[in-house]
């Protein structure tokens, strides 16, 4: 997994994300509105802390989400076979937060 901020102003982030197939990003939270801009990818598993049901997400070049916050832990593994690339705006609560804590152990 590699992420780059592009841009961080005030509470504003701007995050580039790229997962390889087979690779996950860390356990976290989503305590922030966000929007998601997908640059290339097939179709994610996102899985649950909780052991709830994973989810399979289609995306596609182009397609753009508006993110609602979440404090449920989760990740986002890589399942299709291509690499996973999005760009990710953050509207953060003040400049010096965290767009997306790691979960805690439960």
């Amino acid at each position: 997994m590699t992420e780059k901020v592009l841009h961080h102003r005030g509470n504003y982030l701007v995050r580039r994300l790229r997962l390889e197939p087979g690779e996950a990003t860390p356990w976290h939270r989503d305590p922030f509105h966000r929007v998601s801009v997908i640059l290339s990818g097939e179709v994610l598993a996102i899985e649950y802390r909780d052991g709830g049901e994973a989810q399979r997400v289609q995306v596609s070049a182009g397609q753009a989400d508006w993110d609602e916050p979440t404090n449920r832990a989760h990740r986002a593994v890589n399942v299709g076979g291509q690499a996973y690339e999005e760009i990710t705006i953050f509207f953060l609560d003040r400049p010096d937060a965290v767009p997306q804590p790691e979960a805690e152990l439960a």
